[in-house]
């Protein structure tokens, strides 16, 4: 089976979570203006920047140009800005 990311695109994960979990953390989302996965993003993106090294800041640099560059081609929406 070909790599996904090799063809371009972002790496599906997938996890088991109680429905219930999932549908209370989609409405805590909405209510904060947020998607799922941009929440988990930023949960991911704190998680590396404070708890990994130096190849892990590194790949998180890579990660965050490749999604911008997806954005930019997709027409998609722009990187919040950190406060």
């Amino acid at each position: 089976m070909p790599d996904p990311a090799a063809a371009g695109h972002t790496y599906r994960a997938h996890f088991r979570i109680p429905r219930t979990m999932w549908e209370a953390f989609g409405r805590a989302c909405e209510r904060r203006g947020l998607t799922r996965t941009e929440r988990l993003l930023d949960v991911i993106r704190e998680d590396i920047t404070n708890h990994g090294d130096a190849q892990d800041r590194a790949d998180l640099e890579a990660a965050e140009r490749e999604l911008a560059e997806r954005r930019s081609r997709k027409g998609g929406r722009p990187p919040k800005k950190k406060a």
